[in-house]
């Protein structure tokens, strides 16, 4: 199997320390990789100019331009890379207008690493995505990669914080993970990362099997399932 490229990504943020944030957060991300920085829309088509970019981590307040109208310019010249755009605004009408534009997540201020990492994960899963898709439920799979779980499909008692710990947790460890180690990994209650797995079970985003070992009752392995989902996650994704 020959390895990918990585994902190159310019970071765009007119806050020095938070510009840095960003580039250490995305070199800890496996498969990406920060190709510069620009404080402004003029630095950012300059870089773009002299580096090949695959992502922009794009803030939508610069001080010479709305990162949208950088967006729309790059498109119009001829730029395709994508974009994850990184606001404090919540206006819904900006992330309708970001849609045509290239903007394929966003990220709200302030956000963890935790927050980025998963973002920048399912992009990945959906950049890789390849080949001719067999019906309308394959392509549906690949877009809702892009989607981050959603708080009002969570059963009673789970929160969706604590889900995306778990998640994180699950997707960094090829080998998978038992509920003990996912309890000692996110900091919760062995009882409580079982339920938290269980529901990523349900909705085919993880499998578990037994894990024999020397002495005693098998405990059970969960490990996360790449770029799948049930037949149950499916329909319940459709309600």
């Amino acid at each position: 199997m020959t390895l990918q490229e990585p994902i190159r990504v310019l970071v765009v943020e007119d806050d020095p320390v938070a510009a840095d944030a960003h580039v250490m957060y995305i070199g800890r991300v496996p498969g990406f990789v920060a190709v510069g920085k620009a404080q402004t829309g003029a630095q950012a088509r300059r870089a773009l100019e002299r580096t090949p970019v695959d992502l922009l981590l794009l803030d939508l307040h610069l001080p010479d331009v709305h990162g949208l109208q950088l967006a729309r310019s790059l498109r119009a010249a001829g730029y395709h890379a994508d974009v994850i755009a990184v606001t404090s605004a919540r206006d819904l009408a900006v992330v309708r207008e970001g849609v045509s534009l290239g903007v394929v997540q966003y990220v709200l201020k302030p956000f963890t690493f935790a927050t980025l990492r998963d973002r920048l994960v399912r992009y990945a899963e959906f950049r890789g995505a390849a080949g001719e898709a067999s019906g309308q439920d394959e392509v549906d799979r690949a877009l809702a990669t892009l989607r981050a779980p959603t708080p009002a499909a969570l059963p009673k008692g789970l929160s969706a914080p604590t889900l995306e710990r778990v998640t994180v947790a699950l997707r960094d460890c090829a080998d998978g993970l038992t509920a003990t180690g996912v309890a000692e990994a996110v900091g919760i209650s062995r009882i409580t990362a079982r339920r938290y797995l269980e529901h990523l079970v349900d909705a085919g985003r993880a499998v578990r099997s037994p894990q024999y070992g020397a002495v005693g009752r098998p405990e059970l392995q969960y490990r996360w399932v790449k770029g799948q989902q049930s037949s149950e996650g499916r329909g319940a994704s459709g309600s």
